[in-house]
């Protein structure tokens, strides 16, 4: 309790508090008696069944904690996607780009154009220089965009047309009336493709460790099993025929 509290306010949490417990108590109480055999051996193998469960979870989550083997190496990343590519086709068109937002009364749009297209490293530093002005841009085209996140962020661009615009090595210009937005596509992965080894890299790894752990896992109940045979804690008795 802490010493804002009143004694009759302190007094009414412990009177909460017990009557709670009581009822808890006396309706367990009721339902042993009144439940029927059967459901009660159901029900007490169901806590049995979630004891045991929530023991050896636990267990198994610490040593798996206690292994921390989370990384997965470039290497490691290579091989997985050689021997599984398959497994990884896409549903939707990945684009790399460079993208630039504007306003419409943005003076010098020409020069915009031409050193977003060309893109050499003075183009990048004027870029860099002015893009306070910019609504939204976006310079780094390593990076693999869904088309259906490219068209949610240029609404001229929809699924009708993209097949014109989203095109490797393509610049275009869009314009409605909010704006003036220029892209220049620099490359294309299309639906139903392997997906690029970067694009699905944090869903391999995850994978990989998903992988990991169940094998760490399966191991362990083998180790378990052995060593309790080892230090004859575990045996089989075969009836004699």
């Amino acid at each position: 309790f802490t010493e804002e509290l009143s004694k009759a306010d302190s007094t009414l949490l412990v009177t909460n508090y017990i009557n709670l417990w009581a009822t808890s108590q006396l309706m367990m109480s009721k339902a042993k008696l009144n439940l029927s055999e059967e459901k009660l051996a159901e029900f007490n193998k169901l806590v049995s069944n979630y004891k045991a469960d929530l023991y050896t979870n636990a267990y198994k989550e610490a040593l798996v904690q206690q292994q921390n083997d989370t990384t997965v190496s470039e290497e490691t990343l290579k091989e997985f996607y050689n021997k599984e590519k398959e497994n990884f086709k896409l549903k939707e068109k990945v684009v790399q780009l460079r993208y630039i937002s504007l306003p419409k009364q943005f003076l010098n749009i020409g020069a915009v154009k031409l050193r977003l297209d060309r893109f050499n490293d003075k183009d990048r530093h004027y870029l860099d220089s002015v893009s306070v002005q910019f609504k939204k841009y976006n310079f780094n085209d390593e990076i693999w965009v869904e088309s259906t996140r490219l068209i949610d962020e240029i609404p001229p661009l929809t699924i009708e047309n993209q097949s014109k615009y989203l095109k490797k090595s393509q610049f275009f210009e869009l314009q409605d009336s909010l704006g003036v937005y220029l892209t220049k596509i620099t490359e294309v992965v299309n639906e139903n493709e392997v997906a690029p080894l970067p694009y699905i890299t944090p869903i391999m790894e995850q994978v990989i460790l998903n992988r990991r752990r169940m094998e760490f896992l399966k191991d362990l109940e083998v180790d378990v099993i052995d060593e309790a045979i080892k230090n004859k804690e575990f045996e089989i008795y075969e009836e004699q025929k």
